[in-house]
């Protein structure tokens, strides 16, 4: 019951799958335990190492969250967990143990979603697991599987599958002040000299979306944003944020690079949409915003500069890419303007 309530306390979906390992880890007494998502398109899956923990004082270890995706193995790379996977049923084999693996017996447990990343946990122990060892873990994975799915509706948009609007501001912060720059009394003095994060946030706005609408029906309209949220995933990394925030705006949270990389993965995108055959419609266009996210950012205030600069490009004809950071050194928009509501700052 313990670890029940441990699990379903938690409101990260990230740490979730950590919980999930802790509690396998303790009831079996296993030497380790972790949790492999597949990521990527379903022609070029990957499996990332979302989380694992060993049972002797080692430390928990994972994949980077920024890792790129072809610096993880190809999915057939390992057929164990492409059996269980296939046959929604747990798999178990012998393995080598080393000091840093330990546990010559593997068993490899589909974890099976409706919403997300579908993926495996495997366990290493001494011995190989009966059936009643067995029992209460998938009674748990019931539970995490259930979870899971409410935690996954909870944070997405009903017709995109993007993320929603109410996970943004949390995603934000964490973007905003990484826990790498944080000390014990606080905030580093690496971020008053260094306010930049390493993230940038891009607005995305479809342009003449209420003219489509209004020439092709609404079912026609949301076929459109369906397929702009397709066009987004394939465009950018697995672990860049992309969310729907209503009607036709999107936001990218972008992890990594200079403004010169943020401004290629933003018209990459926006190539990509303007290129898309979209069915009766014909093309459809895209303005984005983006800017670089600072440590002293709210949610708010890097939002507004995205779109001050989804504004301006509505303005210079559609169809195109414009940073904040490059308007104000041409001198089109003025640095620490900002807006919150009906207040204007300046």
């Amino acid at each position: 019951m313990a670890h029940l309530a441990a699990l379903t306390a938690q409101r990260d979906r990230e740490l979730l799958d950590v919980s999930l390992a802790q509690g396998v880890l303790e009831l079996l007494g296993a030497c380790s335990a972790g949790v492999y998502r597949l990521v990527g398109r379903e022609d070029e899956q990957r499996h990332w190492y979302q989380c694992g923990l060993a049972r002797k004082g080692q430390i928990a270890v994972s994949d980077p969250a920024w890792i790129d995706l072809h610096d993880l193995p190809d999915e057939a790379a390992y057929p164990v967990r492409q059996q269980a996977l296939a046959a929604r049923a747990l798999a178990q084999v012998e393995v080598h143990a080393t000091p840093l693996d330990p546990g010559p017996h593997l068993t490899v447990l589909p974890l099976l979603v409706e919403l997300g990343l579908p993926g495996v946990l495997e366990v290493r122990t001494e011995q190989p697991l009966t059936a009643a060892a067995l029992r209460p873990i998938q009674t748990l994975l019931k539970v995490f599987g259930n979870f899971q799915n409410l935690l996954e509706s909870s944070q997405r948009d009903a017709l995109t599958g993007l993320l929603n609007r109410q996970t943004f501001d949390a995603t934000f912060l964490k973007a905003s002040m990484p826990a790498s720059r944080m000390g014990a009394g606080g905030p580093s003095d690496d971020r008053r000299t260094n306010p930049a994060t390493g993230y940038w946030l891009g607005v995305v706005d479809i342009d003449h979306f209420k003219l489509v609408n209004d020439r092709f029906g609404h079912l026609i309209g949301d076929e459109v944003l369906v397929l702009v949220a397709r066009i987004m995933r394939q465009s950018f990394r697995h672990y860049d944020r992309l969310y729907r925030f209503g009607g036709e705006e999107f936001v990218v949270l972008l992890r990594g690079g200079i403004e010169s990389d943020a401004q290629g993965a933003f018209e990459r995108f926006r190539q990509n949409v303007a290129s898309y055959p979209f069915p009766q419609v014909g093309q459809v266009t895209v303005s984005v915003g983006f800017t670089e996210v600072r440590h002293q950012d709210t949610p708010n205030v890097a939002f507004q500069r995205a779109d001050e600069s989804v504004y301006v490009a509505k303005h210079q004809g559609r169809n195109r890419v414009l940073g904040y950071e490059g308007l104000v050194r041409d001198g089109v928009l003025r640095s620490g303007d900002a807006v919150i509501g009906d207040v204007e700052l300046f």
